[in-house]
């Protein structure tokens, strides 16, 4: 499950009222009651949190994270300072959509949907290279003003690490979070939701 910052002290006050108290080892909480488990995932730009007091502690300034969605037909890039947009841009592209012809037909149009979809790819890459590196560690020059701490994705993995094998993108690639994001073809209103869902701790539960 996935609960929003401003949700998770009361969810843990209900877990405990629940299981009659629970023990906390680390970032994993087992009910007095009957043993049942609940491990606390932070959201990204989170990663050095090790125990609840840490999280609950961190979730109150919300670290500014980079987000990029990526499919074959559009990309979106932003950066999000708690659920606001202080810098985002969204492309559409055409890739040719797949064909039912067969033979020399078929070759010519898979030929064409690849040099489409690379043409894609590559401008997805210099599109995340002007928004999103501005604002990555040891590039981001104001002493004033938060580097990003994590790069959330979303859409298409494989377009995705295309977009990250980029050279110019490597500091920006080192702080990719491992969960990838489910993304609907990218729009505004999508990197949005994305930035609000980014935020979200996800909990484990074991019976």
């Amino acid at each position: 499950m996935e609960i929003s910052p401003e949700r998770i002290r009361g969810w843990l006050d209900g877990f405990y009222g629940r299981h009659d108290g629970a023990i906390e080892q680390g970032l994993v909480l087992t009910g007095v009651s009957n043993g049942d488990t609940a491990t606390l995932y932070p959201p990204p730009g989170l990663a050095d949190v090790q125990d609840v007091d840490m999280l609950l502690a961190g979730v109150l300034r919300p670290p500014r994270i980079a987000v990029l969605l990526a499919r074959k037909g559009a990309v979106a890039a932003g950066v999000a300072d708690g659920t606001t947009l202080t810098v985002s841009k969204v492309e559409r592209f055409y890739v040719q959509g797949r064909t039912a012809a067969g033979g020399s037909s078929q070759q010519r149009y898979a030929r064409r949907r690849a040099n489409q979809a690379g043409a894609a790819t590559h401008r997805a890459t210099d599109i995340a290279a002007r928004v999103l590196l501005p604002y990555a560690p040891g590039v981001h020059a104001d002493p004033h003003d938060d580097a990003v701490s994590a790069l959330v994705c979303g859409g298409d993995r494989s377009m995705i690490d295309a977009v990250l094998t980029d050279r110019r993108l490597s500091a920006l690639a080192r702080l990719r979070h491992p969960h990838l994001l489910e993304s609907a073809e990218p729009r505004l209103a999508v990197l949005q939701d994305a930035a609000v869902t980014a935020r979200r701790i996800r909990v484990h539960l074991m019976p």
